[in-house]
């Protein structure tokens, strides 16, 4: 038996020193044999985006890229639209002429006189490589810019040469006669993509635009067919007769890794997976992610990909201490690495405040934000921990107001106005969305004079479907009647509503000024009638509350406010409704039924019937409120509670409080 359990440990010992040298062995030991093998030229770089580990085969030979150039052309036509020399909105009609063979959906699918834009031709060129769309593009910013925009980056040899299928347009002869449609080196490729990854090459919008682009290539029959299944990789691939190429980013556990595979004089040309190229396509995508990702570490790094509600786990442990390490004032997270509604909501918190999209999910962008990850702190020995005297402060006076978490509040009598008590009442602060109580006020009192503006049919913008933050859930083109615009505003809390009804009503709530922007001007209108209602410590940047620094109200300001505002009986009717249903009419005459339910959550409760909640980062959780009990009414407005449910619970014990005081 002894001798058994000898042989089954020095089993395991040789397995275990195989397997570690194994780990040891380097990437281009890993690599070199299977690039080796392969009939036909290959250039290759490699470059973990996160450690700065990278590997090259030839990696500064150029070579032909088939439809991989469109990759430099997409970023080139960003670069564009940004310098404002070209409009990624700005409407193209495909002709005729325009419609060449190949790849793509846009010749087969389409008829000449359709219309789309140039993003939308971007989006084509690199999911479907479409060719058509691809020319598109070229004779939407010239033939010779991407050459001259990858000049300008630093890669030389990146270019595309001519239009698809149509070498007669080639401002390269000779690279074209050598390299076909376009050209570059596999480290140039691999460089445009780390810049993509940290938003170097363009706009970070812009970046992340092109990367949600890669995401959707619908190629994965080479680099993606070695990945292990549910891998996230932005990618474009190309491919023509003896040329295959394939180049992107894999998001992986370890971190984001950029790699170029470029093939050329292949000995197999066959469309099918298994063409030897794509195998050795999928082969160098195997290696590269477990020699970045092995099997005994998989898992036990910090995710770089997205992360969403439902998710568990050491990673969101670290997202968690990083978001309370990050936030000001802190959510308090518990550290259970369970992605709840709570961390979601600290999310939605923290991408607010860096001004990103308020998704709840950590995106590239969002781990970017959030830099280096705060590790869990080594406990400290038990001696240590029960020898500390921790401090004791005095009892609680039972005197004042409850304890609340909020910086600021107001009680107002709706009936008088009067400010019958407060905390910082008078102290301007960010108001988040309490700002549309403003923006339903000025419309409600419009209607209050010309009551057919309420039937007014509105064409949601391209502005306003981009506008960030919390949203109706409306697209552009689609048409909404005002009157039930105002309950995508007021329930759901939608700034890009607001945007819509400020561009609708504008240039009617401010005659005779000189600025032309409708939203410019309905903000004017905003803070005349701030003015007017004797709001002193009031000034609007937005009509819907996104953080701005000299947007700002106070609590006391805001009961005014919304006293004036609850006295219109269609307000009133607005800021009551707890869920309101809507069809709404598309381009081209579809429709669609949308759903708004109201964030207040003290609707639920009898007595409670406004009037508008609002949440930022920099304002932290806000609510106006009022509440009748006999026939007194009161107003309460509370800036900068620590958590949507604090605001309640602040608002409550406010009311509670009051109504005792107000008894004796």
């Amino acid at each position: 038996m002894a001798i058994v359990f000898r042989i089954i440990l020095l089993a395991a010992a040789l397995s275990s020193s195989g397997f570690a040298q194994q780990q040891k062995q380097s990437l281009s030991e890993k690599l070199t044999a299977t690039l080796g093998q392969h009939q036909g030229e290959v250039g290759f770089f490699v470059k973990h985006l996160g450690t700065g580990e990278q590997f090259g085969h030839r990696p500064d030979e150029i070579m032909p890229t088939a439809s991989l150039c469109k990759l430099a052309t997409m970023v080139a036509a960003y670069r564009r639209a940004e310098a404002g020399t070209v409009d990624l909105n700005q409407k193209i009609t495909l002709r005729k002429e325009d419609m060449v063979p190949g790849s793509g959906i846009l010749t087969q699918h389409f008829s000449p006189g359709a219309t789309l834009s140039l993003r939308d031709a971007i989006r084509l060129m690199i999911v479907y490589s479409d060719n058509t769309a691809t020319n598109l593009v070229i004779d939407a910013i010239g033939m010779k810019t991407t050459s001259d925009e990858m000049v300008a980056l630093g890669f030389s040899e990146t270019k595309i040469h001519s239009k698809v299928f149509r070498r007669d347009t080639s401002v390269f002869p000779n690279r074209s006669k050598q390299y076909g449609l376009g050209s570059t080196t596999a480290r140039e490729t691999v460089r445009l993509l780390e810049q993509l990854h940290h938003g170097t090459c363009a706009g970070e919008s812009s970046c992340t635009d092109m990367l949600e682009h890669l995401k959707q290539c619908d190629d994965d029959t080479k680099v993606a067919a070695g990945l292990p299944a549910g891998t996230k990789y932005a990618n474009k691939t190309g491919a023509i007769s003896a040329v295959r190429c394939d180049a992107g980013i894999i998001y992986s556990a370890s971190g984001p890794i950029a790699l170029c595979v470029l093939t050329n004089n292949n000995k197999g040309k066959s469309w099918a997976k298994t063409n030897a190229a794509h195998q050795l396509c999928a082969d160098i995508g195997r290696v590269v992610f477990e020699h970045f990702n092995p099997p005994h570490k998989r898992g036990s790094k910090t995710a770089t990909g997205p992360l969403r509600i439902g998710a568990f786990g050491e990673t969101v442990e670290m997202l968690q201490r990083t978001l309370n390490a990050r936030l000001k004032p802190s959510p308090q997270l518990s550290v259970d690495g369970d992605f709840g509604p709570g961390t979601e909501s600290a999310v939605r918190q923290f991408q607010e405040s860096k001004q990103l999209a308020s998704t709840g999910i950590v995106d590239r962008p969002t781990w970017k934000a959030l830099g280096t990850l705060v590790p869990a702190q080594p406990m400290p020995e038990p001696a240590i921990i029960n020898a500390e005297a921790l401090p004791v402060e005095p009892a609680d006076s039972l005197e004042g107001v409850p304890f609340l978490t909020c910086r600021g509040f107001a009680i107002t009598d709706a009936e008088t106005g009067e400010l019958l008590f407060g905390n910082a009442a008078d102290v301007p602060r960010e108001p988040a969305s309490t700002t549309k109580i403003m923006t339903a006020w000025l419309v409600t009192k419009l209607a209050a004079q010309q009551p057919d503006i309420l039937n007014e049919v509105m064409t949601f913008s391209e502005r306003a479907d981009q506008t960030r933050g919390s949203t109706s859930g409306l697209r552009v083109g689609e048409k909404v009647v005002v009157r039930e615009a105002l309950y995508g505003l007021m329930l759901p809390s939608g700034n890009d509503m607001s945007v819509a009804l400020a561009e609708h009503f504008g240039r009617r709530l401010t005659p005779g000024e000189p600025e032309s922007d409708p939203l410019a001007l309905f903000v004017t209108a905003m803070n005349k009638e701030a003015v007017r209602l004797g709001m002193q410590n009031t000034h609007y940047e937005n009509p819907h509350g996104w953080p701005h620094p000299k947007h700002v109200t106070s609590p006391f300001d805001l009961t005014r406010l919304a006293r004036t505002a609850f006295d219109s009986e269609l307000f009133r009717s607005y800021v009551r409704t707890r869920q309101r249903g809507v069809k709404v009419e598309g381009p081209g005459g579809y429709t669609r039924n949308v759903v708004w339910k109201n964030s207040n959550r003290l609707l639920a409760i009898n007595g409670y019937d406004g009037v508008k909640t609002g949440t930022t980062t920099n304002a932290g959780a806000c609510l106006v409120s009022t509440a009748k009990r006999g026939k007194r009414r009161l107003i309460v407005s509370v800036l900068g509670s620590t958590s949507g449910d604090a605001r309640y619970v602040d608002t409550r014990n406010l009311y509670r409080w009051a109504w005792n005081q107000l008894s004796d």
